[in-house]
C-alpha cells in the first residue's frame, strides 16, 4: 500500500493506491467521505472570487448571507417594518436636503426634481407643490408595472419630500452658499438618498420609477438610464438659467447618477421589503 501524499497545492497526474472500504469513498484529494454522504468542503470547481475557501481546506462551507441567498437565508435578508420606515424617512431626509442646496444655488437637476426646479424659477411657484404635481402621471406607471406597495412608498416619499420642501428653509437660513459646493453636494446627497430609497423599496418618483422598471425588464443600469435622460434635462434647461450654471449641474447630474451606478447593481444587494 502507497502512503498519500501530503497536498501541498499541486496535482500529481500519477494515480496513487488508497485504501477502499465498503463504507467510504475517497475523494480526489484523498478525503473520505462516508459512503452517500455529499462532502461539504471546497472543490477545486468551487474557488474563485465568489468561493468561502480554497480547494485544499476541509472545512466546511459558510453560508454566508451577503454573498448567496436560500430558504434559509431568505428571511434574514428581509427588512422588518422598523427597518423600512426608518430607511424611507432617512433617504427622503437626505436627498430632500439635497433638493434644498440645489434650490438655494439656483441650479438645476434631472428628473421631475429638476423639471419642477425649472418650473419654479420660471414661475415662482412653489418647489414643494410642483414636485408632487410633475409625478402625479407616473404614479400611474408605478401602479402598472411596480405593484399597489411600491407605489403607495412611492407617493408617501414624494409627499414628504414636497413637505420637508417647506421646512427646510424654515429650519435652516442660508445667507451665502457657493453655487459649485451647492450644486455639485447637493447632487450628491440626492444621489445617497435615492439608494437609500431603492433599497427599502421606494423612490421619489418620476424618472426614478421608469429607470428601476427598464433596469429590472431590460437589464439597464438604472443610474445609467437616468444619467441619459438627466443630461437632456439639464441641456433644456439652457432656456430658463445661464450656460454656467447648466454647466455646473450637468457636472452635478453626473455625479448623482454615478452614485447609483457604482451602488445599485441588481443582486449586489439582498435585503427585502
Amino acid at each position: 500500500m502507497t502512503d498519500t501524499p501530503a497536498n501541498d497545492g499541486t496535482r500529481d497526474a500519477t494515480p496513487v493506491a488508497r485504501p477502499s472500504s465498503p463504507t467510504a469513498e475517497t475523494a480526489a484529494d484523498g478525503a473520505t467521505t462516508p459512503t452517500g454522504a455529499t462532502p461539504t468542503w471546497s472543490t477545486p470547481e468551487s474557488t474563485g472570487p465568489d468561493a468561502a475557501l480554497s480547494p485544499d481546506t476541509a472545512t466546511p462551507l459558510v453560508d454566508d448571507p451577503a454573498l448567496t441567498e436560500n430558504s434559509v437565508t431568505v428571511d434574514a435578508n428581509k427588512h422588518t417594518l422598523a427597518e423600512n420606515v426608518m430607511g424611507v424617512v432617512t433617504g427622503v431626509f437626505i436627498a430632500s436636503f439635497g433638493l434644498f442646496l440645489l434650490k438655494e444655488s439656483g441650479s438645476v437637476s434631472g428628473g421631475t426634481a429638476g423639471l419642477a426646479l425649472l418650473v419654479s424659477y420660471a414661475t415662482g411657484l412653489s418647489f414643494g407643490l410642483l414636485f408632487l404635481l410633475v409625478n402625479v402621471p407616473f404614479f400611474a406607471l408605478a401602479l402598472w408595472k411596480k405593484g399597489v406597495g411600491f407605489t403607495l412608498r412611492t407617493v408617501m416619499t414624494v409627499a414628504m419630500v414636497s413637505a420637508f420642501s417647506y421646512l427646510h428653509p424654515v429650519a435652516l437660513g442660508i445667507d451665502q452658499l457657493n453655487p459649485v459646493y451647492g450644486t455639485l453636494g447637493g447632487n450628491l446627497l440626492v444621489g445617497v438618498g435615492l439608494l437609500i430609497l431603492f433599497r427599502h423599496g421606494a423612490s421619489l418618483g418620476g424618472i426614478n420609477i421608469l429607470a428601476l422598471i427598464l433596469q429590472e425588464k431590460v437589464g439597464w443600469r438604472a443610474g445609467y438610464v437616468q444619467m441619459v435622460i438627466d443630461v437632456a434635462i439639464v441641456l433644456f434647461s439652457l432656456t430658463v438659467v445661464s450656460p454656467w450654471v447648466v454647466l455646473v449641474s450637468a457636472a452635478g447630474a453626473v455625479v448623482l447618477n454615478l452614485v447609483l451606478a457604482l451602488n445599485h447593481k441588481q443582486g449586489r444587494y439582498l435585503g427585502r421589503t
